[in-house]
This record gives C-alpha cells, sequence and structure tokens, in this order.
C-alpha cells in the first residue's frame, strides 16, 4: 500500500514538472541557398516555319493539245527562257497559214476598194456619178480595211498560240515534279501545273511572331522598322535537327494578324548557296538574344500562385515570398526583370516545404566551424555545479 502511494506521488511529481517546462521553440531547418549575381545570358526563342522558293512559278499550258515533247527532267536547274515542253504544234501551225492567208485575202479587198474609191472620186467631180455612188465606194473601203485589221488580229492570235505550244521557263530555278508525260493531253483549264520551277538561289522562310510580344517590342522602339532592325539574325533548325550553316535576315513582318491565332506572319531570307534548303519543306527558326547584367535563378526556387511566380527570400534567419517577373532561359532557369535584385539569397530547394515566417538555417551555416573543446565542457560542469548546489 505504502508502495503504490510513492509510485503515485513520484508520477504526480513528473506530470507537475512535465507541466510546468516552456514550450519548446520552432527549430529551424538548414536549406540549400543561392546568394544572387548578375550575369550574361542568352534566351533561345523557337519557332515552327515553313521553306518556300524566292518564287514558286506554276507552270500551266495556255493552249490545248498533247505533249509532243517533255526536255527537262525533275530536279533540274533552269535559265529564264529555256524550253520545258512542246505541245503537239500541227494544229497552231495550221490555224497560223490560215490566218496569213485571210489577211492576204483582206489586203487585195482594201486595194479592190481603194481603187474603186479612187475611181469614183474623179468621176465625182466631172459630175458623171452621183454623191451616193462616191459614199457607197468610201464605206466600202472602210469595210475592206476593218476586215484587214480583223485578219490581222487573228494572224497575232494564230502566232502567239502557235508560240504558246512551247512552255518556257519564266526564271532561273530548279524543276519540281513532272506528272505529265510525252502524249499526255493537257489544256488551260487543268487543276495540276504541268511542273513548277523554283527559284532556290534564296529561301523564303515564314514564321509567326506572337501579337503581345510585337506589339511591345514596336512600343519600345518606336517602329516596326526599328523592331526589325533590332531582332537578331535567324538561325535554321531543319528537320534532322541540325542546324543550317548560313544565317539568315529578317526582312518584313506582315501588316495583318491572323484572327484566329492572334499572331503575326514574318518572313526571314537565307541564302541557299548549295540548293540544300528546298522549297516545301519545314524547320524551326531560332532566335537568340542577349541579355546583359542580367539575373538568373533555378526554377526549381520558385512556385506558381494564381498565375504569378514566388520565392523565398532569406531576411532575419526568416523565409519571406517575394512576388516576381521572369522570362524563361530554358527548360531550367529563369531570367529575373522584377522583383530581386542582385545579393539577396534566396532559397533554392525545399521551397514546396516552406511557409510565410518559417525560420530557416542556409547549409553554409550549418557547415560552420564546431565552438571551442573548452566552451563545450564549460556548460556541463557548470549544470552539475546548479545540481550539487
Amino acid at each position: 500500500m505504502k508502495k503504490n502511494f510513492y509510485y503515485a506521488a513520484a508520477l504526480f511529481a513528473l506530470l507537475f514538472t512535465a507541466c510546468g517546462k516552456a514550450p519548446q521553440t520552432q527549430q529551424a531547418v538548414p536549406y540549400a541557398s543561392l546568394t544572387l549575381t548578375t550575369s550574361d545570358a542568352e534566351i533561345e526563342t523557337r519557332f515552327s516555319a515553313s521553306i518556300r522558293g524566292r518564287q514558286d512559278i506554276n507552270i500551266m499550258p495556255q493552249v490545248s493539245g498533247t505533249i509532243s515533247k517533255v526536255c527537262v527532267s525533275e530536279g533540274q536547274e533552269v535559265r529564264n527562257g529555256q524550253i520545258l515542253f512542246v505541245i503537239d504544234q500541227v494544229p497552231y501551225q495550221a490555224a497560223l497559214r490560215t490566218a496569213e492567208a485571210n489577211v492576204q485575202a483582206a489586203e487585195a479587198g482594201v486595194a479592190t476598194a481603194q481603187l474603186t474609191y479612187d475611181s469614183k472620186k474623179e468621176l465625182f467631180a466631172k459630175n458623171v456619178v452621183s454623191e451616193y455612188d462616191l459614199r457607197l465606194a468610201e464605206n466600202q473601203l472602210l469595210t475592206a480595211k476593218a476586215s484587214l485589221a480583223q485578219a490581222e488580229a487573228q494572224e497575232v492570235n494564230a502566232r502567239n498560240s502557235l508560240g504558246y505550244t512551247v512552255v518556257k521557263a519564266p526564271a532561273n530555278g530548279v524543276v519540281g515534279t513532272i506528272p505529265y508525260r510525252v502524249g499526255a493531253l493537257v489544256g488551260p483549264s487543268m487543276s495540276q501545273p504541268l511542273t513548277t520551277v523554283s527559284d532556290n538561289s534564296q529561301m523564303y522562310v515564314y514564321f509567326s511572331m506572337n501579337e503581345t510580344a510585337l506589339l511591345n517590342m514596336s512600343r519600345n522602339m518606336g517602329s516596326m522598322e526599328a523592331v526589325l532592325k533590332a531582332l537578331p539574325k535567324p538561325l535554321l533548325q531543319l528537320s534532322d535537327g541540325s542546324f543550317y550553316s548560313e544565317e539568315g535576315v529578317i526582312e518584313t513582318i506582315s501588316g495583318v494578324i491572323d484572327p484566329t491565332t492572334g499572331s503575326i506572319s514574318v518572313r526571314a531570307v537565307f541564302p541557299n548557296p548549295g540548293r540544300l534548303l528546298h522549297s516545301g519543306a519545314s524547320g524551326n527558326v531560332v532566335l537568340r538574344h542577349q541579355n546583359k547584367d542580367c539575373i538568373v535563378i533555378p526554377c526549381i526556387a520558385t512556385y506558381e500562385l494564381q498565375d504569378k511566380v514566388f520565392v523565398y527570400a532569406v531576411e532575419e534567419g526568416k523565409a519571406t515570398s517575394k512576388m516576381i517577373e521572369v522570362i524563361k532561359l530554358d527548360g531550367k532557369n529563369y531570367i529575373v526583370k522584377r522583383g530581386l535584385k542582385a545579393g539577396e539569397v534566396i532559397i533554392t530547394e525545399g521551397v514546396s516545404m516552406l511557409r510565410e515566417g518559417t525560420p530557416v538555417v542556409l547549409e553554409s551555416d550549418v557547415n560552420a566551424p564546431a565552438a571551442p573543446a573548452e566552451e563545450q565542457s564549460a556548460t556541463p560542469a557548470a549544470e552539475n555545479q546548479e545540481s550539487n548546489e
């Protein structure tokens, strides 16, 4: 009975002692940090692009007939005026000879009408024929001349039609696919061209840029012409991932915004001396912007809240959230536009576990040298002295 009483008294004393202790303060946890500095960084922006020849000319026949000769092959380089196809010329040669004969007949008719009019004119002067006869002869002369003009026009048309049977290259370039061969019936109303001649000495590369970005650039620089001068020289990434050896020049920015995408078409020009680029190909246009004296932070040091980006800065040993404005540098880093300055310290790991005001210890402080042995041994001795007292 006495033993149970002592046990209860001891338990009561233990509970009383525990309740009387002060609450423990929140322990500071070590976190990886980054002291911000400024440096130069390069932002790389990519845009999907389509490649076109400087001139992609569809070759359409201007007359109907069967192809009698194909003078070029696919992929061949041609010069302006070089013969590509010949369409059967026999019916057009016959039409030209008919037109020439009609011209000769009309010329003879004009000569006859002129003689008649001159004769009537002399007889009218001698009062041999009436004025009616004179006017009738004059009208016949005018009719003969009109018939001659009509015959000459028909001759011109027949000659042109014969000339159109020889299809020539309208510019320097490279021949595309040739879907029609000798014997195929072709004509002006056909939907598919005989072939395409592409001027590939220089290539047009089309891509689209965001309307808002271009408007901001134009507003900051004063005009679209200034934006064109300020844009960096574009690089072209080909479909196999390699980069084209030649740099391009951004030549024009469209004045029309696509209402469905909210983007503006931009055209860059790339030289093509080795004929490596082909019309109809695709790739990526890469623009690299140099940024001087900027602050770069890792993406893992940030968190998002309601579409805004925040970091935790260390101020007086506590985590303090700060809203910042950033630009994507790559998949792992941001460039800070606003919200931070050089010399500040931010937490770079474990951001999701932090809260406003959380005490933090930087890893560099955790790894600081330990206190001297004499100071460490003094504390236990003092505690023993106090307990003896």
